[in-house]
């Protein structure tokens, strides 16, 4: 009966979510904050620190923190990640030089403790480039397959399109209460 009752609360609170929006400069997260935010593409320029937005996705708050990807600020990252209910990884699909520094950068995240609980959506930006991987590749890249102990998915997305964002959020409303 409690099981019951908790999965029925969890559906009508307003409790927020803890997001943090992470990848390499230049993959597209601020472009994809501000789509979730606005559904419009923002000029935008290199975040130093960070933004940080509430989404509602279907009654679901969601705080959203986009986190400069600059070399010089991925080492403070884990300055963000308490209480982070969910990891979105934006990989710029056309950036196959920079994919293994990606790699490192989300298993080093995966192993940090504040995240053993975290779910992670990885967005395969910039699908509307010519040239650019797949999300199958980016998966087989990055050896999510592997990835056992967090509950994770990719969508293949375009930024400036908003195509493929929507997926992605319904994925992780979907993991609410589920851990």
């Amino acid at each position: 009966m409690g099981l019951i009752f908790a999965k029925l609360w969890s559906l009508f609170s307003n409790q927020e979510h803890k997001v943090i929006i992470v990848g390499l400069d230049n993959a597209g997260k601020t472009t994809i904050l501000y789509q979730f935010l606005m559904n419009e593409v923002v000029h935008t320029s290199p975040t130093i620190g960070s933004n940080a937005e509430e989404i509602v996705v279907k009654n679901t708050h969601f705080l959203m923190w986009d986190i400069g990807g600059q070399e010089s600020l991925r080492s403070s990252w884990n300055t963000y990640y308490s209480n982070t209910e969910f990891i979105i990884l934006v990989v710029d699909s056309i950036d196959r030089e920079r994919l293994s520094i990606t790699k490192e950068e989300l298993y080093r995240m995966l192993a940090h403790e504040d995240l053993r609980k975290a779910a992670v959506l990885i967005f395969a930006n910039k699908q509307d480039m010519k040239g650019c991987m797949s999300a199958a590749e980016i998966s087989t890249y990055l050896t999510l397959s592997s990835i056992k102990d967090h509950p994770w998915h990719i969508q293949s997305c375009c930024a400036l399109t908003g195509e493929g964002l929507c997926q992605g959020l319904e994925w992780m409303t979907s993991r609410i209460g589920v851990r």
